[in-house]
């Protein structure tokens, strides 16, 4: 169940970081950046089990 949520979050925030680069100025920067973070807070997430 776990791994099912995090995969369907994953493909959110790609598709935040595709999104947002077909949209010029701060609101289309916004929304990379947010995909940005969510994707590095998932390989954060990740990472952390193997420290």
């Amino acid at each position: 169940m776990k791994t099912i949520i995090k995969v369907i979050l994953f493909f959110v925030f790609l598709a935040m970081m595709i999104m947002g680069q077909k949209h010029v100025g701060y609101p289309g920067l916004g929304v990379m950046m947010l995909g940005l973070i969510g994707l590095l807070g998932l390989l954060w997430d990740y990472n952390r089990k193997y420290q």
